[in-house]
């Protein structure tokens, strides 16, 4: 039983959106998630998928696409990505009880791993189209949804954590942020994030050990379309 982590599988069974448009790595790239997920990770497996999904604008644009992410093996558990318009902040509950143990969506809650508790929220960073009053709106709201998502793990006993975000932790250029203050603040052993495509942007990634926290991206296209193992 291992933890395993990969984000922006950008899914479109029904949608549009042929992903090799962004460049010839993403070719037939549904292909090579499936076929390294099924050699990678079993039953007793958990993998955290960490945003961007689906291309579905609404639940019935995207359900064929969990329904490809719930029929991979292992448990599945879902944190919310910028592009996941199926999704909103309201419906969290409803989608936990129509998967129902089949797919987990993470936000405002938590998940138990062991001993360990995965929390998480989208997060938000600086990418240049913001203004600074909505950048910091949007990152007010989401430090206090990773907040109550800690909250409710130590209200619960745990102590060991791991903090998963769809958005890298700090904006380029910046060496600490709320969410990485966040994460020293809680002890949480890793934090881990996807979002970022392309050579460019994996090489401005905050990655490494910082302060004892080791950051980890897991876009698909930086893993090569491979989950990456996290535990043990």
């Amino acid at each position: 039983m291992s933890l395993y982590a990969i984000g922006d599988l950008h899914l479109s069974f029904t949608a549009n959106k042929p992903m090799d448009i962004f460049g010839k790595e993403w070719k037939d790239h549904v292909k090579k998630i499936e076929k390294n997920w099924n050699k990678m990770i079993s039953s007793g497996d958990t993998v955290v998928l960490a945003g961007d999904h689906s291309w579905g604008r609404n639940l019935k644009e995207a359900e064929a696409d969990l329904e490809f992410i719930a029929s991979l093996p292992g448990r599945k558990i879902l944190l919310r990505g910028n592009h996941d318009m199926f999704w909103d902040a309201g419906r969290t509950k409803r989608l936990n009880e129509k998967y129902n143990g089949r797919l987990f969506f993470l936000q405002n809650n938590f998940y138990s791993y062991g001993n360990t508790a995965l929390v998480g929220t989208k997060g938000y960073c600086y990418e240049g189209k913001d203004s600074s009053e909505h950048f910091e709106k949007l990152v007010k709201r989401e430090l206090e949804r990773l907040r109550l998502s800690y909250e409710l793990a130590v209200a619960a006993g745990y102590t060991s954590f791991i903090q998963f975000l769809h958005y890298p932790p700090t904006s380029i250029g910046e060496e600490e942020s709320g969410f990485t203050r966040m994460a020293l603040e809680y002890g949480a052993d890793q934090v881990i994030y996807a979002h970022c495509h392309g050579k460019d942007r994996f090489q401005d990634s905050f990655l490494g050990n910082v302060d004892g926290v080791n950051y980890r991206l897991v876009s698909s296209d930086y893993l090569k379309f491979k989950p990456e193992r996290i535990l043990p």
